[in-house]
């Protein structure tokens, strides 16, 4: 019979944490509601990766769904472009002490929100198309990822990006739940409480992230949903009457062209220009993927994928 692995205890940052001995250097790069993230060196492959432990995932069935579809998703996940699961573990050695458990992936550089501001358009196209390619596949799947935003796109020095954090993860539905997706990133069909919504919810999250990108500043920025919605609707005019008939939401009703007014966002190109209405168009059934309408902003990609590689990600 194998013996069990042995294990070190650490309190990094007031949050102890319990590892294979074989993982040493932990450091913290990240926190959030649902868990932290330390870096630690593999000291057998010498490899450097990231280790993230849940913050008591069973101690609701919100927080042990969430557990469970991060950790079933990662478990399946092979694309260059989707964060991979190395290993998992506990350091519970009964089931009845079974508390914590933490998943080991790839360590990548930074993520895009901390890196605003610094990226050269090229770049900055490069990242995008990344991200549709990544979508791509996870949207194969039949799965909707619904929390995308720059704190879920990792990127290493050599500019490739991977998707982070599947915890809200799902398979598409017939009816879906509203309360999904960082408010700032989040499509008009879900603030909206459009139960059928699906996939096209993460390609305007991408169009929200490409536009902060190149703006250097959150394209919209709303205090509660309802300022969402207004913020959205002054840039891209009010729905289509057929499709607020679909909706069960009476807020929205108010809403009139007449009393908005059209804002115009910064340092966007023409190249630029052509891609976003595509990317952002207002409603589901106009919305479609970039990677199969293939518009000029990524036609360079499509001929010579990955040609960045040879500079670094954050140069000038």
């Amino acid at each position: 019979m194998e013996s069990r692995m042995e294990f070190s205890r650490e309190e990094i940052n007031g949050t102890v944490w319990e590892v294979p001995e074989k993982y040493v250097c932990l450091k913290q790069i990240g926190t959030g509601a649902y868990g932290s993230v330390c870096s630690a060196i593999n000291n057998k492959s010498k490899e450097k990766v990231a280790i993230k432990k849940l913050h008591r995932p069973f101690q609701s069935e919100i927080f042990a769904k969430r557990a469970y579809r991060e950790l079933s998703l990662l478990k399946h996940m092979k694309h260059e472009n989707v964060i991979g699961l190395l290993d998992v573990f506990t350091p519970a050695s009964r089931l009845d002490n079974f508390q914590d458990f933490y998943l080991v992936m790839p360590y990548m550089y930074t993520d895009l929100s901390k890196v605003k501001g610094i990226l050269t358009e090229d770049r900055i196209q490069f990242l995008v198309y990344q991200m549709l390619c990544g979508l791509k596949y996870i949207h194969g799947a039949g799965i909707i990822h619904r929390d995308l935003k720059p704190g879920n796109l990792a990127v290493n020095q050599d500019c490739e990006l991977k998707i982070l954090d599947f915890g809200l993860a799902r398979h598409a539905e017939a009816e879906m739940t509203g309360y999904v997706v960082t408010r700032w990133y989040r499509a008009p069909e879900v603030i909206l409480n459009w139960m059928h919504y699906t996939q096209t919810v993460d390609i305007w999250s991408v169009g929200c992230i490409m536009g902060e990108m190149f703006n250097g500043k959150t394209l919209f920025k709303g205090k509660d949903y309802m300022d969402q919605l207004t913020q959205i609707m002054k840039v891209t005019g009010t729905p289509s009457p057929e499709f607020i008939e679909k909706l069960e939401s009476p807020e929205v009703r108010h809403f009139q062209s007449s009393d908005l007014v059209k804002l115009k966002v910064k340092r966007f190109s023409h190249s630029k220009a052509v891609s976003m209405p595509r990317i952002l168009p207002y409603w589901p059934e106009y919305k479609t993927t970039l990677i199969i309408r293939r518009p000029p902003f990524f036609q360079m990609y499509l001929l010579e994928k990955g040609f960045l590689k040879t500079k670094s990600c954050f140069s000038q």
